[in-house]
């Protein structure tokens, strides 16, 4: 990434109660809402929208971390959970736990994948904007 000022811009429409959609240009229109509203609803909470931006900001980093290594992997995937906790008078993402499995080919390359893990943990521009603790696990599993 460049270091310019890059912007995202977004834009949200109500649809009603608690729902609206988000669009962006040239990209799938994404429903939002509360899950206060209706629990078996299939839009997507900004609780949904916080944990899952760290997630894959994590995975990004990841992938271009192996990349810069020169280091391949057969895959990648990140169960991420995040704690909403009732903060004095309002409700806050406490910590997002993750856990990320990665799948290689060699044992010989298990250290590089654990040292990429761990820069793109460290190094996640979204988990470090946000004031929530992040919690990494990973597992490198050889196949």
């Amino acid at each position: 990434m460049n270091e310019e000022t890059i912007y995202f811009p977004v834009k949200l429409v109500w649809k009603g109660g608690k729902i609206g959609e988000i669009s962006i240009d040239n990209k799938v229109v994404i429903r939002i809402g509360s899950p206060k509203e209706d629990i078996s609803a299939s839009f997507h909470t900004p609780e949904d929208l916080f944990v899952a931006s760290a997630a894959v900001c994590y995975m990004n980093g990841f992938i271009e971390f192996t990349k810069k290594m020169r280091i391949e992997f057969k895959s990648f995937d990140c169960d991420a959970i995040g704690k909403l906790e009732k903060v004095g008078r309002s409700f806050e993402i406490t910590g997002i736990d993750m856990m990320a499995r990665v799948i290689v080919e060699s044992e010989e390359i298990v250290q590089r994948i654990e040292r990429a893990l761990e820069l793109a943990a460290k190094y996640c521009f979204i988990g470090n904007s946000m004031k929530c603790p992040i919690n990494h696990e990973t597992q490198v599993v050889v196949e």
